[in-house]
This record gives structure tokens, C-alpha cells and sequence, in this order.
């Protein structure tokens, strides 16, 4: 069997697996947000930090809770790495500096999972337990339920209210996530994926010298990492080192717990607004350009010309051999396209159009299918702005699923897609205009550039992989890019919510003869222009002066 071959047949379980998971999984977690009834340990949880799950709120307070948890798990997670030399289980790591510190803390609770220093030689176990794992759970529960109160904003009408936010965040941490990671992990474990909390130990001989290893919970870790679009590896390689991704069959779970859940929102939104086909239209729209992108990866990796391309049958380099070019191009896509940011491969070693599809997928915003809840509300929003483009075409006043999309929403949209732009190329030119930045690039002229319009892609969208070839580790870095997770994060979400409040006020419009039929293959194919065109017209500058200049030269 061909490498091309095999990743096509790769490509096609893949969609099989996730077909067969869409349906039963959006309908589940539209139950579990539309139900009124809590559990007993829910209730546990509400007594223990003073909620009342029934309490409806407006969109300033639910926006309240989300800053205010926010806040507090900022707080935690960089003092825990502050004390982590008096923690037990620390491995004889000594305290994160306060730097490196601050960029983590934002970096786990804001869904980003950037990682600007050496999992296995920094962190200890409690640390990776108690401050990194739960942040993978709760931030992820975090985007499901803001996505999920901008979906009551369209589904309800003539108040205010969207819902709750700490029974939102429970119910997504309790229902959906640790069930579905705890399944997943004991899979990986099966596997050959390691869930320990041994010490360092050493390994064997390397290059004349020993080689040291520390064990750790990193199944565990590593299933929720995927299943929540986070993406910081218990190791530096992540999912590239054989102890997190140890097998083809790993590899390619792993892509199918990225998407799973971001893709199956396009189902809960259908059914919470009480139109399967709406949510079916949003799924293909992702679909579109996933499927897209992949291919268009795929073919620049295998057919990508030299010497050395041209006898290994692909570009080889920077890949694992025991996933080939097909799955790592797959993965890659995958994880730059959601806002995952985990690698099996090294982003910087793929072509140079290769790495400009990387930074593409995480400029579109990463919604195709985005990470979880932020795919969908990030999505959602495009929509607004797809209808509104259609309206001034024929004329009409733009509706979106019954409801008039005027000033105020497109106000709240535009300011949404302006937000990571405006971090992306003024941070980017910043480090670039500035004398000491530059020294941190490993390679120069156009590859050089790409490596720091990579990070600031990267930490504004909230994905967190790295073009790995470049040293994050200094105060500008860490601080700068830190600055951006959190307002990459945050600053949209006021806008999305601010919107739902909006939507949620109004009388909904009947529809007519006249009323643009969003739930059509015409709306969709509308929607993946309007993605490309915003898109390209933002960066196409940037984009020009790295990864493309870098693939029309070699």
C-alpha cells in the first residue's frame, strides 16, 4: 500500500468514526443543557461554592461568572507553579519563574495550552494533576457553555435570560467531559500510553551519556488534552513521544477526540434551536473546509519537490515514521483548524505552503470545526455576517433564524473578528520592529519571520501549537504572548455574549417568501466565502512576507 493511499484510507475511518458519534453525542449534550434536573454530586458542587443553578441570568452576569472563575483559576495555577518546590510530587523541580508563570497560568485556563518550557524537566505531578488537568476540563467546559448561551440567545425570545452559568460549567465538566475523557484514557492506556506517578529514572544509554525519563498520570492528561481542544503535552514532543501517542491507531484517535466534540455542537445548536437542519448547515460549512484543507495539506507534503521529497515519496522531515506524512498532515490540519495545538509532528519542518495551511486554519479563527464552544459561537458569528453580506446584495433587512440582524449585532460581530487580527500583526510587528525579540528566531529571512507570526497566530486564537523553532522562553515572550491568550480569549466572548443578550431580547420575525434560507447548500457555500474572504483580505500582507514567500522561493 502507497503512502498516499494509506493516508486517504486514514482519512476516511476518520470520518467514518465521527459520522457515527455526531448524532447520539449533540443530542446527548443538548439534553444535558436543557435539562432541569441536577445530579447529586452537581448539587454537592453548587453548595460547595455558593450557586444557585436556577438562578436565570442576563448577559452581563453570565459574562460576570465567566471572568470571575476565570480569574480565580489564573491565580491558582501560577501560584501553584510559584510553590511548586515546597509541593510533594514535585520531582525536585524547583518554582516556575514568575514569567513563565504568568504565561502558563493564562495559557491552561484560557483553553491556549502554549508551553514555553520542557513538560518532563519543569513541571511536577502536582502541578501537571491538580493545576494543568483541571484546567483542561473547566476551560474547556468554559467555551461549551458560552457557545451554548449564545445558541439560547437564538432559540429564546423576549427576554434576556441566557441560562446560568455555574450550572452551565458543571454540567459540561460532569456530563460530557470526564465520562468521555475517562473512557478515552483507559484506551490510550490499553494502548501503551503511560498513567503513573513514578519518580525520574534512568532509561538507558544515550550518545555516551544516560538518558532520564519521569513517569506521570499522562493518559489521563493526554484524553483530555484532545478531547477538550487543549493541547499541552505531558512531554516537549507531545503527541509525537511514543509514552503519550504510541501507535498509528493512537495517532489517529487522537484526531477523532479533537473533532468529536467540537463537530458534534453543530447538532446540539440544530437541536436547541429546533432545526436539525440549521446545525446541519454549520457541519458543512466546517466539513467544507476541513476536508479542504486536508487535502491541500496532504497534497503540498507528498508532492512537494527536491530530492529528498522526491525519493522518500513526501516530506519526510520533522514527521514520525511510524504515522508517514498522510497522518501527520491530517493531525496537523486537525489541530490547527480546532484550538487544540497539539502536534505529532514539527509544524516548522513542513513546507513552507504546509506551514502557511497550518497558520491559515488558526487565522480563519478556528472554526472548521473549531475548538469546543469556540468553534461553534466563532462559527455562529460568521453567520451573522454571512446574512448581513446577503441582505445588502437583495436589499433586505438580514435575518438569521428569526431574528433581524441590525446595528447592534453587527457592531458586537465586527468587533468579535477585529479583536485577534489586531493582536496577531501589532504584537507580531512589535517583536519584529524591537531590538531583542529577533534574537529568539532560529532561522532568518522569510521561515524566520513566519516562526513569530506563528506564536502570535497561535496564542491570539487561543490553538497553542509552535512552529518549534522558536525560543518563547524570555520576558518578552512569555509576557507578550500571554497578554494575548487572555485578551484572545476573553475579549471575544464579551462580544458573543453581549450578542446572545441582544438575539434573546427580541420578537422572533415569521418567515416569508423573501427570507434567505440559511439552512440551504446556497447559505453555506455564501458562509465558506464570506470565512475565506474576511480571512484572506486580514492577513494575506502577513502571510505574503512568510510562509508564501518561503514556498514560491524553494
Amino acid at each position: 500500500m502507497g503512502p498516499v493511499l494509506a493516508g486517504v484510507l486514514q482519512l476516511l475511518a476518520l470520518l467514518a468514526a465521527l459520522a457515527l458519534a455526531y448524532i447520539p453525542l449533540g443530542s446527548y449534550m443538548a439534553r444535558v443543557y436543557s435539562s432541569g434536573r441536577h445530579w447529586r454530586v452537581e448539587k454537592w458542587i453548587y453548595k460547595a461554592i455558593g450557586a444557585d443553578p436556577d438562578t436565570e441570568m442576563r448577559w452581563p452576569a453570565y459574562l460576570r461568572g465567566v471572568l470571575a472563575f476565570s480569574a480565580v483559576g489564573v491565580l491558582f495555577l501560577y501560584l501553584l507553579q510559584r510553590l511548586q518546590g515546597h509541593l510533594p510530587g514535585s520531582l525536585g523541580f524547583r518554582a516556575i519563574d514568575p514569567d513563565q508563570a504568568f504565561n502558563t497560568a493564562a495559557s491552561f485556563v484560557t483553553n491556549t495550552n502554549w508551553q514555553s518550557y520542557y513538560g518532563e524537566q519543569a513541571m511536577g505531578h502536582v502541578v501537571q494533576t491538580a493545576g494543568l488537568a483541571v484546567q483542561n476540563f473547566v476551560s474547556a467546559a468554559v467555551g461549551i457553555a458560552v457557545a451554548v448561551a449564545l445558541v439560547r440567545g437564538f432559540a429564546r425570545s423576549r427576554t434576556g435570560e441566557l441560562g446560568n452559568f455555574w450550572a452551565d460549567l458543571v454540567r459540561g465538566t460532569v456530563r460530557i467531559l470526564l465520562p468521555l475523557a475517562l473512557v478515552a484514557a483507559v484506551v490510550l492506556v490499553a494502548c501503551g500510553a503511560l498513567q503513573n506517578f513514578s519518580g525520574i529514572h534512568e532509561v538507558g544509554q544515550f550518545m555516551g551519556g544516560s538518558q532520564q525519563w519521569n513517569g506521570g498520570a499522562v493518559a489521563s492528561q493526554e484524553a483530555i488534552k484532545e478531547l477538550g481542544t487543549n493541547g499541552g503535552g505531558y512531554f516537549n514532543a507531545n503527541s509525537a513521544h511514543p509514552f503519550e501517542n504510541p501507535t498509528p491507531f493512537t495517532n489517529l484517535f487522537e484526531i477523532f477526540l479533537l473533532l468529536v466534540i467540537p463537530l458534534a455542537l453543530t447538532r446540539t445548536f440544530g437541536v436547541m434551536v429546533g432545526s436539525v437542519r440549521q446545525g446541519y448547515a454549520i457541519l458543512a460549512t466546517m466539513a467544507t473546509i476541513w476536508i479542504g484543507f486536508t487535502a491541500l495539506m496532504m497534497w503540498t507534503e507528498f508532492a512537494h519537490h527536491g530530492p529528498a521529497p522526491e525519493l522518500a515519496a513526501g516530506a519526510y522531515e520533522g514527521k514520525e515514521v511510524r504515522f508517514g506524512v498522510g497522518s501527520s498532515s491530517i493531525f496537523a490540519v486537525a489541530t490547527t483548524l480546532t484550538s487544540t495545538g497539539a502536534v505529532d509532528s514539527f509544524h516548522s519542518s513542513f513546507t513552507g505552503l504546509g506551514g502557511g495551511i497550518t497558520m491559515l486554519g488558526m487565522m480563519l479563527g478556528e472554526i472548521a470545526p473549531g475548538g469546543t464552544g469556540s468553534g461553534l459561537y466563532g462559527m455562529l458569528i460568521m453567520a451573522v455576517i454571512a446574512v448581513f453580506v446577503a441582505g445588502l446584495m437583495v436589499g433586505r433587512t438580514p435575518e438569521y433564524l428569526g431574528r433581524k440582524i441590525g446595528t447592534r449585532e453587527i457592531k458586537f460581530a465586527a468587533c468579535y473578528i477585529l479583536v485577534t487580527p489586531a493582536l496577531v500583526l501589532v504584537l507580531t510587528a512589535a517583536a519584529m520592529a524591537l531590538p531583542t525579540p529577533g534574537n529568539s528566531m532560529t532561522n532568518s529571512g522569510a521561515h524566520g519571520f513566519s516562526e513569530i507570526l506563528y506564536a502570535y497566530t497561535s496564542a491570539s486564537n487561543n490553538n497553542g501549537s509552535a512552529f518549534a523553532g522558536l525560543n518563547a522562553d524570555t520576558q518578552w515572550f512569555n509576557t507578550s504572548l500571554g497578554v494575548a491568550m487572555l485578551l484572545g480569549r476573553f475579549l471575544p466572548m464579551v462580544f458573543v455574549l453581549a450578542m446572545a443578550g441582544s438575539l434573546a431580547e427580541q420578537k422572533p420575525i415569521p418567515v416569508t417568501a423573501g427570507t434567505l434560507r440559511t439552512e440551504k447548500p446556497l447559505f453555506t457555500g455564501l458562509l465558506v466565502g464570506a470565512i475565506l474572504i474576511i480571512t484572506g483580505l486580514t492577513y494575506f500582507p502577513a502571510l505574503a512576507l512568510g510562509p508564501l514567500a518561503e514556498g514560491l522561493a524553494s
